[in-house]
Formats: structure tokens, C-alpha cells, sequence
């Protein structure tokens, strides 16, 4: 009576797999390294684009919550049958007050005159800087705050002071308490604001007392802008009704606007811009993808006595697959979670420097991930299939 007793190969588990993988690295710690900070470097990218992109969207979020998505602004347009500018009637900025879920209304008027560092400034060297002038209640209604000085009150509104806007005051190199040379009248700067993000035009205006403007440059009383505030609700409604409102006789001629959205708009074309850096930090993330795969490749061509005394004591062929695409999937791990702290650290130090939220949504960090996992395995297939064809005496014959 015989018996025969069949050879099985012992089933690799999970922490053996781990481990075949991880000392097939350790053998060679500075290759696998490099090829480690090639996906780093693809996923950092691709994971800091994502944050700035989200951190900027949230102090986008957070600047529309503190100012608000409720102004509205009105305007002149063209003229119908003329191609020459239109103009607001003076009474327009009563008749938006009277309209019921309107909340307040300022405004603001172009005058004829440029202002200069000194009277010595030649008359084509004007910064671009635009002169205007201003109710008193501006400042709220737009949501502006002074940076130095202060604004303009009952007093100084009928006099020869001027608040300047952030890059005006800039430009002309002034600060308060100095004068300006004004439409040929010195003017003394008594503010100058901060950033107005809701009304940038008034960042390089020279910004004058409503009756001032009259007294000493000639302002003949015309609105070019009207800034309106209304509740949430009815913005909408407020909006249909300001072109007729502010001037019944020609409501065509009025141009109505709504700040907030062309913040939003700008938001729109830096996600496109956005979607470009991700499409270079993806090629970035190939590249690295690669260079895992060529160094699997040539770890195989390095390690065949290995694969042939493995296979000798019995390993099968899918246990040598198994090994080598574990060691590629852990090069890519390791490099996956590299990049995404570096894309972490960049968006953060980035985000504090800009005075943002910094923000990193938890999908970027896990797509990063699982990109890494997708990419391990695409770059480790073909070694791995490559490993585990070789014959074992074929393996430990070679050189």
C-alpha cells in the first residue's frame, strides 16, 4: 500500500506581502528615494493647486460674507441714438433711496480735474489717479474702511480735503496731513482708505466733498455711480426697477451691476487657470509614474538570482508577481503621502502669507492617494509580470 502526499506553496498573507515589499526598498534606500520624490513632487503639485484654489475661494467666501452680495450699483450708459456718454439726472441717488427694500444709497461723480504729487508734475504724469466726488455716507454703503487718517465729515466736505484711495495714495506718494496739487487748487489729504473690494474703482480715486467739488472744481452735480444697498431678498426685484428709477425719462441709457458677481466671475477664470496647473502637476505625476516604473525594471534585471532561489525553494509565480507589485505600490505610497504634507505645508505657508483661511479638502488628499495606489500599480505591472516569467534555472544562471 502507497501513499502520496501532495507539495502545496504556502499562501503569502497580507503583513508577509508588506514585508517582501518593504525590504526589497530597504536594500536599496536612495533609489527608491528618488523615485519616491518623483511622485511626491507630481502629487505635492497637484495637492497645493487644490489648496490655494480652495483657500482663495474661501476668503472670496468670507470677504462676500462680511461685505455682502446685497450692492448693487447704477451707472450711465451710452446714449441711444448718440455715441457720446449718457448721463444720470442729480436727483437720481433721492428717487433709489425712495425705493422700499432699499436699505442705503451713496454715490459718487467724475469731475474734470487730475491731481499731482505737487504743482511741478508735469500735466501727462497724472497716475491715472481719477477725481471724484463723494457723499458722506459712502463708506458704508460700499463697505470701505479707512487704512490712516479719517473720512470725510460735514466740515472738511466743504473745504479742500481730499481722502485718496490705497494705490492712489501710493502713486502720488502721499500720506495724510500733506497737500496735493488738485485741479490748480492744494488740497490736504485727511484719509486714505483701504482696499475696497467691492468698488476697486475707488483704490486710485481722489475722492472730494460733494460741495467742494462744486466750490472749487467745477462739478456739475451728475452721479456717475450710484451705490445701493438692499435687503437679501428683495435684490433682485430692487435690481429690475433701478434702471427706470434713476432715470425715468431714458432707463436705457442706465447700466445696473451687481459688484459681488464680477468678484465671482474672477473666481470663475482663476478655476480655469486652476484646472491648468492641475494638468501640469498630472503630467508631473506621469513623469514620476515612470521613473517608478523604470526603476522597478531594472530592481527586476538586478534581483534575478533572487527570483531564481525564491522560486527554487518554492515560491509560485503569482508570490514573485505579488512581491514586485507590492514594492511599487509602497514606493508610490510612500511618495503619495509625501506629497500630500509638502502640498499641505505649501498651501499653509502660502495661504498665511496672503492673510487666508488655509484650506486643504479632505478629497484632494485622498484622491492624491488613491492616484498614487492607481499609478503603483500601473508602473509595477509589467516588472512585476516581467519577475515572475523568469524560469528559475534561467534565473539563477544568469550573471
Amino acid at each position: 500500500m502507497t501513499s502520496s502526499t501532495a507539495l502545496t506553496s504556502a499562501r503569502l498573507r497580507l503583513a508577509d506581502v508588506a514585508r517582501l515589499g518593504a525590504a526589497g526598498l530597504r536594500s536599496r534606500p536612495l533609489r527608491a528615494v528618488l523615485a519616491a520624490l518623483g511622485i511626491a513632487i507630481g502629487i505635492a503639485a497637484m495637492t497645493a493647486v487644490v489648496g490655494v484654489s480652495a483657500s482663495s475661494r474661501a476668503e472670496l467666501q468670507r470677504t462676500l460674507d462680511r461685505l455682502g452680495t446685497n450692492l448693487l450699483t447704477v451707472g450711465p450708459g451710452t446714449k441711444l441714438f448718440a455715441d457720446e456718454p449718457a448721463t444720470l439726472p442729480p436727483e437720481a441717488v433721492s428717487m433709489v433711496g425712495r425705493i422700499g427694500p432699499v436699505t442705503s444709497v451713496s454715490a459718487i461723480g467724475r469731475v474734470d480735474a487730475k491731481v499731482y504729487r505737487t504743482d511741478r508734475i508735469p500735466a501727462a504724469e497724472s497716475g491715472s489717479i481719477a477725481v471724484v466726488a463723494s457723499y458722506l455716507d459712502l463708506p458704508g454703503t460700499v463697505g470701505a474702511t479707512v487704512a490712516r487718517g479719517a473720512w470725510l465729515n460735514s466740515a472738511t466736505a466743504a473745504y479742500p480735503a481730499v481722502v485718496l484711495g490705497g494705490v492712489a495714495a501710493e502713486r502720488l506718494g502721499a500720506s495724510t496731513g500733506q497737500p496735493v496739487w488738485l485741479g490748480e487748487e492744494w488740497f490736504t489729504v485727511v484719509g486714505v482708505l483701504a482696499p475696497v473690494p467691492l468698488a476697486p474703482e475707488l483704490d486710485t480715486a481722489a475722492l472730494v466733498g460733494w460741495s467742494a467739488a462744486a466750490s472749487y472744481l467745477g462739478f456739475d452735480g451728475h452721479p456717475t455711480t450710484i451705490y445701493t444697498r438692499a435687503d437679501e431678498a428683495a435684490v433682485e426685484a430692487v435690481a429690475a426697477v433701478l434702471a427706470n428709477t434713476a432715470n425715468p425719462e431714458a432707463p436705457a441709457e442706465v447700466q445696473v451691476s451687481r459688484p459681488s458677481d464680477a468678484l465671482e466671475a474672477g473666481r470663475a477664470a482663476d478655476d480655469a487657470f486652476t484646472g491648468l496647473l492641475l494638468g501640469l502637476g498630472a503630467v508631473a505625476l506621469l513623469v514620476g509614474g515612470v521613473g517608478v516604473a523604470n526603476t522597478m525594471v531594472i530592481s527586476v534585471l538586478e534581483r534575478r538570482g533572487e527570483i531564481g532561489l525564491r522560486r527554487s525553494l518554492g515560491a509560485t509565480r503569482g508570490q514573485i508577481r505579488t512581491q514586485f507589485l507590492a514594492e511599487s505600490l509602497l514606493l508610490c505610497v510612500l511618495g503619495g503621502f509625501g506629497g500630500v504634507l509638502l502640498g499641505i505645508g505649501v498651501t499653509t505657508a502660502y495661504a498665511l502669507t496672503q492673510g487666508w483661511p488655509a484650506v486643504v479638502p479632505a478629497w484632494a488628499s485622498l484622491g492624491a492617494v488613491a492616484a498614487t495606489l492607481v499609478i503603483g500599480a500601473i508602473a509595477g505591472l509589467y516588472p512585476a509580470v516581467r519577475a515572475a516569467r523568469l524560469a528559475p534555472t534561467e534565473a539563477l544562471a544568469a550573471p
